[in-house]
Formats: C-alpha cells, structure tokens, sequence
C-alpha cells in the first residue's frame, strides 16, 4: 500500500528520533581499571555497555607501575574507575592527583575478608584477593552494583551478565578444588618468586614459599634468602615457579641452591597478551591450577 504524501514527513522524523533513541541507549560507558584481571572480570559484568581501559597493560607489575600522561587524561575523562585496592595501587594517589579527577575509585574488593601478617616489622594486608575465586564473586557484586548505578538504564543486563558469570566461575571454582584435592596434601608445595599466591593457597589447599613480600617493590636480605634456602630443604618443596609480570632471577638462584625444579611460568596478577596461556580471569585461574596441579603431582 502506497503512503499518503502527507504522513511521510512524519513518518520520517519518527523514524530518526528512534534512530537517535536507539543511538543514545548504544552508548557505552568508558571506564578506567587499574590493572588486566580486574579490566577482564569488569567486562564480563558490563558487556557491550563498556569499553575498558586498563591502566597497567598485560604482563604487567600493578605494584610497580608509572602511569603516564595517557593514563591521566584517561582517568579523567572516566565516569566510572575501578580498584583493586588493599594496598596494591599504590601509584593510584599521584595518578588521580595528577589527572585533576574528582569522582572517587570504586573499590572491589570491600567485603573482602582479607589477610593481614606481619612482614618487616609492620602489619601488611595481602592485595592479592583475586586468586580465590570465592572473593572474586564478592568483586563480581560490587561491580554490578557500580555500573548500575552509573547507568541505570542497562541495570537488568549488568544483572543477567554478573549471574551468568558468576555460575560458570562457581564451576570453575568446583574444578580447580577437586583437580587440587587429587594430589596428596605432603605435595602440595611450591616455590614462587613473591607473596601473589595467600589466597590461592587457602582456598585450595596449598603451600606457597617466596623470597618477596606481597609486594614486589620489596627486596628480600641475604638473612632472609639463607633462610628461605634452610626452609625449602626442611619441607622438601621441589617444585619452583618464575611469574609473568616480576623479576625471576632471584628465585631461580634459590631453586639453583635447593634443588628444587622448574614448574613453568604463573600468572599471579597480571593477564596474558591475547595468544598467550591467560588472556582471561578464568584462563588465568585454570592455568595456574593446572601448571602448579602438574608440577606437585609428579
């Protein structure tokens, strides 16, 4: 049927003003993450409404890391910024300084039960939440809950995107205890370059030794590294592993002095490149499971 002359005119801004709608609703939100296993795990929650910006970029130390000017017009420019915090973005502070941003980091991990030791003297909480997946579902949560309120009008998706996600990260939480479980409780230690792994030890059932503290910036002393050498051979841990994102020279000559083998290579904070072993939160978890499950079964 051929349209009247007279309605075409209005036939077509109607159809504009809900191209423009549609437009408007297509929008994402560009938010900041400080480091890859936090940008990833914001994505599965966010979806096609995000675009993520990580500050610290794949195999990267988010202890040690210099932001540059990029990262502060970035920052500012975010309506949302997210945190691991406890402690591991240290360099946030300066970078939020800097960029003149005044809208405050969200950080993930709050509701954490976190843990907390003595390292030289002073009480120092572990950043390293995010390898134990339980603490990762309280992230997924307080994600859902940030962007949600920054864009109320995709809420429903952000919902149906954290439940999905958090199923299959409950699967896969069920997979690495009883793949973990496999492997008599006596072999399960392992030698690693810095305090990354507390967390995936409680959870899971396993003993991690490190020269380093929970933080990379530290440096262990020779008292410290003579010590670490008597303890490796009183526990027989045979098994060493270098990280992705830190220095390996250190706890390879500890492994020289021990005995103990090499495992392969973890990834305790930092995401892969794309055509690497970890290019995801839930890659990353399956892969350091699986590495350090071989390494102790042997």
């Amino acid at each position: 049927m051929t349209t009247p002359r007279f309605l075409k005119p209005a036939l077509s801004a109607l159809a504009l003003s809900m191209a423009m709608m549609g437009a408007a609703h297509a929008e994402t939100l560009d938010v900041v993450t400080s480091f890859t296993v936090l940008g990833d795990v914001v994505k599965n929650v966010g979806g096609t409404h995000v675009t993520v910006r990580n500050l610290v970029p794949v195999n990267g130390d988010p202890h040690d890391y210099e932001p540059s000017p990029e990262d502060a017009k970035a920052l500012k420019a975010a309506p949302v910024t997210f945190l691991s915090g406890e402690g591991l973005e240290n360099w946030f502070d300066r970078l939020a300084k800097a960029s003149g941003s005044t809208v405050p980091p969200v950080i993930v991990s709050e509701g954490i039960k976190t843990h907390e030791f003595e390292e030289d003297g002073q009480n120092v909480t572990d950043p390293h939440v995010w390898n134990s997946i339980p603490n990762v579902l309280i992230w997924v949560d307080n994600i859902e809950a940030a962007l949600s309120k920054a864009d109320p009008a995709d809420a429903a998706d952000f919902k149906a995107n954290a439940a999905s996600y958090k199923a299959r990260l409950t699967a896969l939480d069920a997979e690495i205890r009883a793949e973990i479980e496999a492997v008599p409780e006596a072999k399960r230690k392992v030698l690693t370059s810095h305090d990354a792994f507390g967390y995936f030890g409680q959870a899971y059932g396993i003993t991690f030794l490190a020269p380093q503290g929970v933080s990379t910036e530290t440096e262990a002393s020779a008292a410290d590294v003579a010590k670490m050498i008597d303890q490796i051979k009183a526990d027989g841990v045979k098994t060493y592993f270098v990280e992705n994102s830190n220095d390996p020279r250190l706890v390879k000559q500890i492994a020289a002095a021990t005995g103990a083998e090499p495992g392969g290579e973890l990834y305790p904070e930092a995401l892969s490149d794309a055509s690497g072993p970890a290019p995801s939160y839930e890659a990353l978890m399956r892969y350091n499971a699986a590495q350090i499950t071989k390494a102790i079964s042997q």
